[in-house]
């Protein structure tokens, strides 16, 4: 039987903590969440490694650490209204959920948004809510959001998606162009203007839709 407080615990004081991660909401959020209610219960064995969890179809549960860096890098505040756009199977929807106001969790794939919503009910986690579609798009019914989190790398952030950020509002996402290593990006709109900045170095898996287009060749 595997004790998967302990996993928690373990998980928060080896990945999250000593990976400059200081804000105790979202440490707080990490411990008591039970990640491995995200999972199949074929791969809840391995909800707490320190790396991605294949979910089939080209999905992935996001890394601890690159979770935790993301969301502390958008400097959540208890009012914000956030969009996560791959939220798969819930749970960076649910980490978020435990800090900001309303969270509203996009995923295209049926079965991972049904999944999604399900587990998040059975939480009683009432402030997010699974919205399915195209994930290229952003969900602009509900735009703008203080926050938007890409749970999965983009070989670039569409513009539809970038228009969804409020005045004041942060995106943060891992950013991976074709034969270029993974950065984490943050992107804050002010008076209007994005200005983007490098957080750290970050590989993660391209989320579908997501891939570079392919260039004209002459």
């Amino acid at each position: 039987m595997i004790d998967y407080a302990a996993a928690r615990l373990n998980m928060v004081e080896s990945q999250i903590r000593p990976n400059k991660v200081t804000d105790t909401r979202i440490v707080d959020a990490m411990l008591n969440l039970p990640r491995e209610k995200f999972l199949p219960k074929p791969l809840r064995g391995i909800a707490y490694v320190d790396e991605d969890i294949p979910l089939g179809n080209g999905r992935y549960l996001t890394e601890p650490m690159v979770l935790a860096r993301l969301l502390q890098a958008a400097q959540l505040r208890p009012d914000d209204v956030a969009l996560e756009i791959g939220t798969g199977p819930g749970y960076g929807a649910a980490v978020l959920a435990r800090i900001v106001s309303t969270v509203v969790a996009l995923e295209s794939a049926q079965g991972l948004a049904a999944s999604a919503g399900r587990v998040l009910g059975e939480l009683g986690i009432d402030n997010a809510v699974v919205v399915e579609g195209p994930l290229t798009e952003g969900y602009p019914r509900q735009a703008p959001y203080d926050v938007i989190l890409l749970s999965g790398a983009v070989a670039k952030i569409p513009s539809a998606i970038e228009g969804q950020i409020a005045e004041g509002g942060r995106l943060v996402a891992v950013v991976a162009p074709p034969g270029e290593p993974g950065r984490a990006i943050l992107i804050v709109r002010i008076g209007g203007v994005l200005s983007r900045r490098i957080i750290f170095d970050a590989g993660a898996p391209l989320l579908p839709g997501f891939a570079a287009e392919p260039g004209f060749v002459f």
